[in-house]
């Protein structure tokens, strides 16, 4: 451009004008000094705008007087551009960190010194000059169980094995307390492929871990008594058959405890006396065990115990035993005073189960075997309870298949009036004609119907078809009209609800008269249902129904039951029959349940008469009725109606001399 002060000086495009003289930076010369300055032209006066760098040098005459200036001119917009977005850049990165509250660091790998940003030692409870740039100002501080994997997470990022660095670690804060800290970074590397710089961020994340930590807390434990639950019990017990597996000499024990009375106590006292006595019974067990020792609680009143280092039965036993004792204690829940006791199974742990599961079962059905055989008690585990278990669940697959598709029958054995022979009655029993077994008698499938459930529909099959069948007997044969059918009640029939309704149907559908039915039901049946049992048969009584005592003697013989739920008829048990004349305190007790019936106004029928012996003595001291295979086995509907058409006695000898019994 011109030297010339008055000669304009024009940006590159020609188009904007500005003479020399105007620039400050003419102004500010002064002696020979080289002058700089950067100009910046707005847009408006240029398309775009412009950053200018001038560097300018006077000139002056020979009294130094200053005449012009030699100036040189550069366009650094680009540049200029460049440094206001990496400063923008920079100052967006340092808002955002300080905005995600993260605390920064940069670790220069060549002089292993590393920056800690304010936020990073503010986490630690630090100010900005407390902490160095030495790495152990971080690392010492690591809890011990988390350092090696985040020295090693670091050097597997720095090698370039993993390709970038993530990290969740404890550290301790100054107070002492370890907080949970979330470490993110990249390396740069040179053109050998070392790293040179390693730059990062730290998140606590000390509330989202103890978030994390009681989610997976209430997800491993009971909530009630905070003991674990099933699905950590069984973590554990995995881990410790696994290292059997590896270790095949080393042995354990689990236990599959059931509390004996809990139901009786959740229903009479409440949920609430339940629920303080299950966590009454968690502390009580932690305090028998050893502390290594894991317990749990799957549910209800159920809870598993895993005992490592129990090596015999022996052992197992005294173990048992001491948890006995400990839960049999009187337990104070608020006002009540409550006693109960626990049934456990268990299992000796080896390597040749494969799952926890596995285990888990054998000490349950050990523990069922516990409660069979009189509760509070324990039983090791055998395999042949499995196998026997196994054929249980079989057979209650084929039993629910038999009642669907028709396989019951219902066979009918006479009760015989001992005085003339004739058969007065009937006693329905079920039959299970099974396709492959044959003709089943209950003593095979009873209990599995029982435990099951099935006992109920099946005992209401058997009312229907025996009131039915004695109906049709009635019409087609003139001496089954004063004939009766008795049939057998479950407990649980009667507890239902809607138990008279559903019997006065059977009743009416059937066209059978009530007083032609006697419900037999067991002396445990009016004990364990008392009130709800009283109810129905006070009901049914009104209609004509009559009530049977079946089995008595052998259960609780309660006059007081007896008085409070009159009945008409009492079976003696056949386990009394069949001793007479062999025993003579069985005799005597025959005797005494005869006179018993006499004194309240009742039958009496002796169950399993077998020999005319028994008979001749039954009849003797005047029993009313007798029932067995003296007279006749069970028999089908066919063979029983010929026998009623008869009308023979069945007896082939005279009555002997009846003796008179006190009332």
């Amino acid at each position: 451009q011109s030297a010339n002060p008055t000669s304009p000086f024009w940006n590159r495009d020609q188009q904007t004008k500005y003479h020399v003289h105007d620039l400050p930076l003419f102004h500010a010369m002064g002696g020979n000094t080289v002058q700089e300055m950067e100009l910046f032209i707005p847009p408006g006066l240029t398309p775009l705008e412009r950053w200018l760098s001038i560097t300018a040098r006077p000139l002056r005459d020979a009294q130094g007087r200053l005449t012009g200036a030699v100036a040189v001119v550069r366009d650094i917009s680009d540049a200029k551009r460049a440094e206001l977005a990496l400063r923008e850049s920079e100052e967006r990165y340092a808002l955002a960190a300080r905005g995600a509250n993260d605390g920064l660091w940069d670790w220069d790998l060549r002089s292993n010194q590393v920056h800690f940003s304010p936020r990073w030692k503010a986490m630690l409870g630090f100010t900005e000059d407390e902490l160095t740039t030495n790495p152990d100002e971080w690392f010492q501080r690591v809890h011990p169980d988390d350092i090696e994997r985040l020295t090693t997470g670091l050097a597997a990022h720095q090698h370039r094995l993993d390709s970038h660095f993530e990290y969740e670690y404890r550290i301790q804060h100054r107070d002492g307390v370890y907080r949970w800290m979330l470490s993110r970074g990249l390396a740069v590397w040179d053109d050998m492929g070392r790293a040179l710089r390693m730059a990062g961020s730290q998140t606590d994340i000390t509330v989202r871990k103890q978030f994390e930590e009681q989610l997976l807390h209430a997800a491993l434990h009971d909530s009630l008594t905070g003991l674990p639950n099933r699905a950590l019990f069984l973590d554990r017990l995995g881990q410790v058959l696994n290292h059997t597996h590896r270790n095949p000499n080393y042995r354990f024990a689990v236990f599959f405890l059931d509390l004996d009375r809990f139901k009786v106590i959740n229903d009479s006292l409440g949920h609430a006396v339940g629920d303080q006595l299950l966590i009454t019974i968690a502390n009580r067990l932690r305090e028998c065990l050893r502390p290594g020792d894991t317990i749990a609680r799957l549910g209800g009143d159920e809870f598993t115990v895993l005992l490592e280092g129990v090596h015999d039965a022996q052992a197992a036993h005294e173990i048992a035993e001491r948890i006995q004792r400990t839960l049999a204690a009187p337990l104070h829940l608020g006002e009540q005073q409550v006693y109960t006791t626990t049934s456990i199974g268990i299992l000796l742990g080896h390597s040749e189960y494969h799952t926890a599961a596995e285990i888990v079962r054998d000490a349950d059905i050990a523990m069922y075997q516990a409660k069979m055989k009189g509760k509070a008690r324990a039983v090791v585990f055998d395999p042949t309870m499995h196998i026997k278990v196994v054929s249980h669940l079989q057979m209650e697959s084929e039993l629910r298949t038999a009642l669907e598709e028709g396989q019951l029958r219902v066979h009918y054995q006479p009760i015989v009036a001992l005085d003339t022979g004739q058969i007065e009655g009937v006693e329905a029993l079920v039959r299970w004609q099974h396709p492959q077994q044959g003709l089943l008698t209950p003593g095979s499938f009873l209990a599995v119907a029982e435990e099951s459930g099935l006992i109920v529909p099946i005992s209401w099959w058997v009312l229907r078809e025996a009131c039915q069948q004695l109906h049709i007997w009635q019409q087609e044969i003139p001496a089954a009209q004063a004939l009766w059918v008795s049939v057998n009640l479950a407990p649980q029939q009667l507890a239902e609800t809607d138990a008279v309704t559903t019997i006065r149907t059977i009743l009416q559908e059937s066209g059978l008269a009530p007083t032609c039915l006697k419900l037999e039901i067991t002396e445990h049946t009016l004990v364990e249902y008392g009130e709800a049992t009283a109810q129905a048969i006070a009901k049914l009584r009104q209609d004509g129904v009559q009530l049977c005592i079946d089995d008595f003697g052998t259960g609780y013989s309660s006059l007081s039951y007896l008085h409070l739920l009159p009945a008409d008829v009492l079976k003696i048990d056949r386990s009394f029959i069949s001793r007479m004349g062999e025993r003579t305190d069985r005799t005597e007790i025959v005797h005494t349940i005869i006179a018993l019936a006499r004194a309240l106004g009742m039958k009496a029928v002796a169950e399993g008469t077998e020999t005319a012996t028994q008979a001749d003595e039954l009849r003797r001291v005047a029993c009313d009725f007798g029932q067995g295979w003296l007279f006749s086995k069970p028999v089908d509907a066919e063979a029983l109606a010929k026998l009623v058409r008869t009308g023979h006695s069945l007896f082939t000898t005279p009555a002997p001399v009846m003796e008179p019994l006190a009332a």
